[in-house]
């Protein structure tokens, strides 16, 4: 049984690392920032609060350099999974609001584990393939991504777009825990893993969801449901690249716990290609009682583009690593319709 520091507990891929650490019997302190989110996460887990297996600490601001100086003293951290980071797109200010929670909480746990936490092996941190991608490379296709691309976005570049800025803030915070694990300065005497997903699909935690508060890479998914989609399929958008929540979370657990050759390594965590197209009719093929919302068979839009107008990936060393048979995009997408409908008849 390890010990592991995870921060963002209440988050959609937290939820699912969560879970699947305490199904392990692993002892978890996990952060929130909310007594209300510590409270559902107290309600759905009462033997493991009560056994001491599962402690919830209240880390309101993990923009603040002392946000987690505290709870990493915590006796026996072992593993610290850092997850805590913003994604959406509804921000007036994309320093304040993006880059600083992300880069400054990210360097701020890694700082405050090399002072506190000396028995802390590793340290992997939610990373993203905004991280990855290159803009300006989306339909060319003699770029292939990998584990060792990086976005030459800057931090000059995060009012171009909501999008930029947000690919900004998983960029700048990732390099950010390279460089600081790489300075002799920083005292750090753990490795770091960072994991690299892109679009994630997959079951919400019903106890801390609701139809209004989805995380961001599903509201495609409650809008296809909610009839929006009836007219036209939208864009998939330029990322084209997807995975589950449940494998992004056996990764984090996978690379933090049970493979040391993990160590110092970016995870390039997908599925592979989708569209917005195949997730509709996925819906039809699965869903026929709600045919009257879904597109039909003859309704235009959201293809995937052909392959000389889209970029190329190889993420073949994420997966010899880690081993993982990554889930389908029908079983996804099911399994994300059902858990939504179960909150929808809860709610």
């Amino acid at each position: 049984m390890t010990k592991v520091l995870l921060t963002g507990g209440s988050g959609f891929i937290a939820a699912h690392i969560l879970e699947q650490l305490l199904a392990k019997n692993h002892s978890v302190v996990t952060t929130v920032r909310s007594e209300d989110k510590a409270s559902k996460i107290r309600d759905a887990y009462p033997s493991q609060c009560a056994s001491g297996s599962l402690k919830i600490a209240i880390v309101p601001d993990i923009a603040k350099p002392d946000a987690f100086d505290e709870v990493v003293k915590t006796p026996g951290l072992e593993v610290v999974l850092h997850t805590a980071s913003p994604f959406h797109f509804k921000f007036s200010d994309p320093k304040r609001e993006l880059i600083d929670p992300a880069v400054i909480g990210t360097t701020a746990i890694l700082r405050a584990v090399a002072r506190s936490a000396p028995a802390v092996r590793r340290v992997v941190v939610t990373s993203s393939f905004a991280a990855i991608l290159s803009e300006a490379s989306f339909g060319d296709p003699a770029a292939v991504f990998s584990e060792a691309s990086w976005n030459p976005v800057t931090i000059d570049d995060i009012h171009s777009s909501p999008a930029t800025a947000y690919r900004a803030s998983k960029t700048l915070a990732e390099k950010a825990a390279w460089d600081f694990v790489a300075d002799p300065a920083g005292g750090a005497k753990f490795d770091l893993v960072t994991v690299n997903p892109p679009m994630v699909f997959g079951p919400v935690v019903h106890y801390l969801a609701s139809l209004e508060s989805i995380n961001t890479s599903n509201e495609r998914i409650v809008d296809l449901f909610d009839g929006k989609w009836r007219q036209g399929v939208p864009s998939t958008g330029p990322g084209l690249l997807w995975v589950d929540v449940r494998d992004v979370a056996a990764a984090h657990i996978k690379a933090g716990l049970e493979i040391p050759e993990a160590g110092g390594k970016r995870l390039f965590t997908t599925a592979g290609w989708f569209s917005n197209s195949e997730i509709a009719a996925v819906a039809r093929r699965n869903f026929p009682e709600d045919a009257d919302k879904l597109p039909t068979e003859e309704t235009k839009g959201g293809e995937m583009p052909p392959a000389q107008e889209r970029f190329g990936f190889d993420n073949s060393k994420t997966s010899q690593l880690l081993g993982i048979n990554w889930i389908g995009l029908e079983k996804s997408v099911v399994d994300t319709v059902k858990s939504l409908k179960k909150i929808e008849a809860q709610q």
